[in-house]
């Protein structure tokens, strides 16, 4: 049984001018100890889908799953306090930015012992010790100075530090860590990631990395989950994935990368991820898709088997070729790609 099991989470907002579905039918899987990464431009769903399964979307979400199970524990069919006590204890997530995540009227050993006591039950003095403790795991320098410290304070390397201790306090079975290297220079970055893949072999927890540097799944991950408009358009082991694409989008992100770039001039997807008013009938990415036909463009498409990445595409690539592909007369948008 894997740790965690969603199966068709959909999430619909609701808007003055209707609903926007922002997650559409995606599933996920993670066993205990390993790392999965889900990947996507801005707009793709990554963290509203993670966000749902805390819990802490608005009251303007809709979440629905045929099935949200966390550690046989089936989290549609729980109270809001029932969900609490998973929550934050062993489910825990690393937000984006540090800055706007921590309270800036409390201290940081104060937010972290917040955990502690709700969770754990541990008194002011085990509190602070446990506290001081975290602080040294995750690499701040002289902790038991640090621990009163106010968020604006400290560096942004040093907060993002203080939300991985946060949410390592209570040992959790698995974290969610959402671009937890945003905004940080490229220094802090690696020494942010290492900390984390440090601390999930030594634990064993499970872990979801959200990130759009295709250059930290390749170095992290177990599993690559590729998310577009809402939608998960393939799923693979990184390094078939790498390897071999299977979804036009997955393959166009990895071409884009200046490491396999074969000209001076860098491959770029054109196009927007669509909104709320320009959702295609069919394909969601047939409007920026070289393979597009008019089947792509009316049809939605089918979700394809293990062999394929379970690519959701008429057409999934094989070595960068559409297996089934009518030929280039029949694309639409190769006028995009010239």
């Amino acid at each position: 049984m894997p740790l965690l099991d969603i199966q068709n989470l959909t999430v619909d907002f609701k808007t003055a001018s209707g609903a926007f579905r922002a997650v559409d039918n995606v599933s996920l899987t993670v066993d205990a100890g390993e790392v999965v990464s889900i990947v996507g431009e801005s707009g793709s769903g990554k963290s509203v889908s993670m966000l749902a399964l805390m819990g802490l979307l608005p009251w303007t979400a809709t979440v629905t799953a045929e099935r949200m199970a966390f550690d046989g524990n089936d989290l549609t069919g729980l109270s809001a306090r029932q969900r609490r006590r998973i929550v934050g204890k062993d489910m825990a997530m690393i937000f984006q930015e540090p800055m706007s995540s921590l309270n800036p009227c409390f201290t940081v050993g104060f937010q972290i012992g917040e955990s502690l006591k709700v969770h754990l039950g541990l008194d002011r003095a085990a509190r602070r010790k446990r506290t001081i403790e975290l602080l040294e795991l995750v690499g701040i320098p002289s902790p038991a100075d640090r621990v009163d410290s106010f968020p604006h304070q400290l560096s942004g390397g040093m907060n993002q530090r203080v939300m991985i201790a946060m949410a390592l306090s209570c040992n959790p079975k698995l974290l969610i860590a959402d671009e937890p290297t945003t905004a940080l220079d490229v220094t802090i970055q690696a020494q942010i990631l290492d900390l984390l893949v440090r601390i999930q072999k030594e634990t064993g927890m499970g872990l979801v990395l959200i990130t759009h540097d295709m250059g930290v799944v390749a170095e992290t991950a177990d599993r690559v989950s590729v998310q577009y408009a809402g939608q998960k358009v393939e799923e693979q082991p990184v390094a078939g994935l790498f390897d071999d694409p299977h979804h036009p989008y997955t393959a166009a992100l990895l071409s884009a990368l200046p490491e396999r770039a074969t000209s001076r001039r860098l491959p770029s997807i054109p196009g927007v991820v669509p909104g709320q008013f320009d959702r295609p009938t069919g394909c969601l990415f047939s409007p920026r898709c070289r393979f597009a036909t008019d089947r792509c463009v009316e049809k939605v498409p089918p979700r394809q088997g293990a062999l394929a990445g379970l690519a959701l595409c008429h057409y999934p690539l094989t070595h960068g070729k559409p297996v089934g592909h009518p030929g280039p007369q029949a694309t639409l948008n190769e006028r995009l790609f010239v």
